[in-house]
């Protein structure tokens, strides 16, 4: 007997959509409160960003348009009034709207509830189970032991796990690593398939001295724990003096968190080449375009070659050492606020042994 697909409001969707853009909760929260699959809420978020554009690409209006705008106007001013009171009277969450539902009602039953209100009724029986202790834990330590090792795999990191007294099977470990986004470092071949419309540049920088600042700048993602999830945090630096030129965080893998570090650091500065690896983050067409408008030569890493972007990974190295793992971040907005304060300390006050005991902002702004 096959399963009845869940069918979701456009309200709700666009409600747990913007709660991402807005990068407050972890998607794994978002989730809990809208009572779907954390999945679900990225692939959301992912619409919303990739048809934003539409709205400021349309042509502009002819005179024979401006009674039709008016009218439209009109409509949409009467729909967003009708739309508020909605809102004020079956609440903003799908809890606000599950606490509507009476389930005793003698005439009007559950399934005609769930539908005044928008409510889906798988959502009414749906009770969202959050990320259990053992999950948490398990997590941490695989992203501490990745850190060590990240040339450890599935196999390896189950093993290493088994004498801590954790009986798990390489399955678990095989899906808390891919919801981490991580993956062991080393040559295969055909590990992942580019899109057909994302080109792969080649590396530039075997056997290349970096001698000066803006000679190299790259970027890559990682991953920080949370309590109630994860996020990611993506970095733009300068190889000669190791200066983080913009960074930011987002709690999907999508490419627009990439692409505002891109901007924000292009906005100090234009290197002569720009490395990345192969992630479709980088590989984007909106991406790319961005560095060869700007007259960048782009590099990117071979497959399996954690050494072409040795820089970043150092980064995320120092980053998790001295800040992430001596903190336990309880929210998105914490973890926001501790990490800016790290790289500021990071670029400003860390001494660098390779720098002559100096902090990178004074190489980066000597120069």
């Amino acid at each position: 007997m096959g399963t009845t697909r869940r069918k979701f409001s456009a309200e709700m969707k666009a409600s747990a959509a913007l709660a991402a853009i807005k990068g407050q909760q972890t998607i794994n929260e978002i989730a809990a409160d809208y009572g779907v699959h954390p999945n679900q809420v990225a692939q959301w978020k992912k619409q919303v960003l990739d048809q934003a554009t539409t709205v400021f690409a349309r042509p502009a209006s002819t005179v024979d348009d401006e009674a039709l705008k008016a009218r439209l106007y009109q409509e949409i001013g009467q729909l967003k009034v009708e739309l508020d009171w909605l809102k004020k009277n079956v609440g903003k969450t799908v809890e606000g709207k599950r606490a509507l539902i009476e389930p005793a009602h003698p005439q009007v039953s559950v399934a005609r509830q769930c539908a005044l209100v928008g409510l889906p009724r798988s959502s009414w029986y749906y009770h969202p189970v959050p990320i259990d202790a053992e999950t948490d834990l398990l997590l941490r330590l695989l992203d501490e032991q990745y850190t060590r090792t990240p040339f450890y795999g599935i196999r390896r990191m189950t093993a290493w796990l088994h004498p801590q007294g954790w009986a798990v099977n390489h399955k678990r470990v095989r899906r808390l690593l891919r919801q981490m986004g991580l993956m062991a470092l080393f040559p295969g071949p055909r590990l992942s398939v580019p899109h057909p419309d994302h080109r792969i540049y080649p590396y530039l920088l075997r056997g290349v001295p970096i001698t000066r600042v803006n000679q190299v700048w790259s970027t890559d993602i990682s991953y920080i724990r949370l309590h109630g999830g994860f996020i990611y945090l993506t970095a733009v630096i300068d190889w000669c003096s190791r200066y983080v030129l913009a960074w930011e965080v987002s709690n999907t893998l999508d490419g627009s968190f990439c692409l505002a570090a891109l901007d924000r650091a292009l906005a100090r500065g234009t290197p002569e080449i720009f490395n990345t690896d192969q992630g479709a983050q980088f590989t984007s067409l909106a991406f790319t375009g961005r560095l060869l408008d700007a007259g960048i030569q782009i590099s990117m890493d071979g497959r399996g070659r954690a050494l072409d972007n040795i820089f970043v990974e150092r980064l995320w190295r120092t980053v998790k050492y001295e800040e992430v793992y001596l903190k336990d971040y309880a929210s998105m907005g914490e973890a926001v606020t501790e990490l800016r304060d790290y790289l500021r300390f990071y670029n400003e006050e860390r001494l660098h042994q390779s720098l002559g005991y100096c902090p990178p902002a004074t190489v980066w702004h000597a120069a």
